[in-house]
Order: C-alpha cells, then structure tokens, then sequence
C-alpha cells in the first residue's frame, strides 16, 4: 500500500497519532480481507463486501492524509 509514497508514508507514521491508527487498522483490514478470501476466515459475502468497502474507505483517508503532507512539505 502506498509503495510509491514510502518516504512520506514513514514520515506520517513517526509524526501523526492519526495517521498510525489508520494505518494499522487498514492492514489489519487487509488481512481479515485476504484471509476470507483464501478461505480461512469462514464470512459471508456480505460481510466480505462490508469489510471491502471499510478497507477502502480508510485507504481513502490515508491517501488525503498523504496527499495533504505532499502538498505541504513537496
């Protein structure tokens, strides 16, 4: 996630509380989300889509939180 921003992802994570809570939440979204998909975690379909749209929406709050650093500091 964020690979292209690795720099700035660094930066964010040692100076903002938020931003460290968001992300630790994202991946732990993400494995939640590959682990039903890989059939280990037993979900329906619709709590899959749940924690689908959950994952994005906190990727999409990270990303403007970066964004908002570029504009900033670049």
């Amino acid at each position: 996630m964020f690979e292209y921003d690795n720099e700035i992802v660094e930066s964010l994570l040692s100076e903002n509380k938020d931003f460290e809570r968001l992300y630790a939440k994202h991946s732990q979204l993400k494995q939640r989300v590959d682990q039903a998909n890989a059939g280990v975690e037993a979900i329906d379909d619709i709590s899959l889509e749940q924690l689908k749209k959950e994952k994005l929406l906190v990727k999409d709050r990270l990303a403007s939180l970066i964004e908002g650093y570029r504009r900033v500091h670049v």
